[in-house]
Parts: C-alpha cells; sequence; structure tokens
C-alpha cells in the first residue's frame, strides 16, 4: 500500500480529550507538509453549522466529530465521526493520502469511528449524518 502515515502522541491525544473529557467535540487533522504524517490544526466545541465553516473550500482534512443525535427511541446518543474532507479542488493525491490517514487514525486509537468520506457540504448535512449513524 505504500507508505504509511505516522500518527504522532498530539494526535492520539487530542482523540482522547475528545472521547473521554468531553471538552472538545471536534478535531481537525491535516497531513504536514511532507505528506507522511497526520497533525492536529485545531480542537474546539463547535456547533454542526461551525464544524462546516471551518473546512477549507480547498484543502483535504480529516475530522473527528462527536456527532450528537437522538436515536430512533428518542434516546440522546453520541457518535464519533472520521471524516475524511476531500472538496473538488482536492488533487488525485489527496484522496489516497486522506484514506491512509483516516485508516492510520483509526488504528492508533482503537476507536469505534464511523467513517466517511465527504466531497461537498452537502455530504455533511446534519440530518444525513444522523442516518448513517442510526
Amino acid at each position: 500500500m505504500g507508505r504509511g502515515i505516522a500518527v504522532d502522541d498530539r494526535c492520539i491525544g487530542a482523540f482522547r480529550e475528545l472521547k473521554e473529557k468531553r471538552d472538545v467535540n471536534t478535531v481537525i487533522y491535516r497531513l504536514a507538509d511532507s505528506a507522511d504524517s497526520l497533525v492536529v490544526e485545531g480542537q474546539g466545541n463547535l456547533t454542526h453549522d461551525e464544524l462546516l465553516l471551518a473546512l477549507p473550500a480547498d484543502q483535504p482534512r480529516l475530522v473527528l466529530y462527536d456527532l450528537p443525535f437522538a436515536s430512533e427511541d428518542g434516546t440522546r446518543q453520541n457518535r464519533i465521526v472520521s471524516i475524511c474532507w476531500l472538496p473538488a479542488s482536492a488533487t488525485p493525491q489527496d484522496e489516497p493520502a486522506c484514506s491512509q490517514a483516516q485508516t492510520a487514525l483509526a488504528d492508533a486509537v482503537d476507536g469505534d469511528l464511523m467513517a466517511i468520506t465527504a466531497t461537498a457540504l452537502s455530504d455533511l448535512a446534519y440530518p444525513r449524518l444522523v442516518a448513517q449513524a442510526n
């Protein structure tokens, strides 16, 4: 599969903060300039709309988002979504790199992540994410 993507301790720590402490609900990662490692670009407690605004229109990102929703029986739930963000302007090399980073991060954190790839903001519409999480 070619070279792997390195996931450093800060990336793992950001995931743990999201999952365990619940101080933040969003972690945005990007590939380092060398494209061989994942780095934390930002963390925050974002609304769904703020998450959409935080995604660059012209660059890929990997996002972990703690999605709050009501299950079909009305029970409040949360599901961590791993989003491979590939906007229309992404290069052909960005898709496999983002996919490799998504897999590397999931393996490093050993978490139950719902993995999706989004190429447009409509792919991340709240009702669509909830339907996939249920």
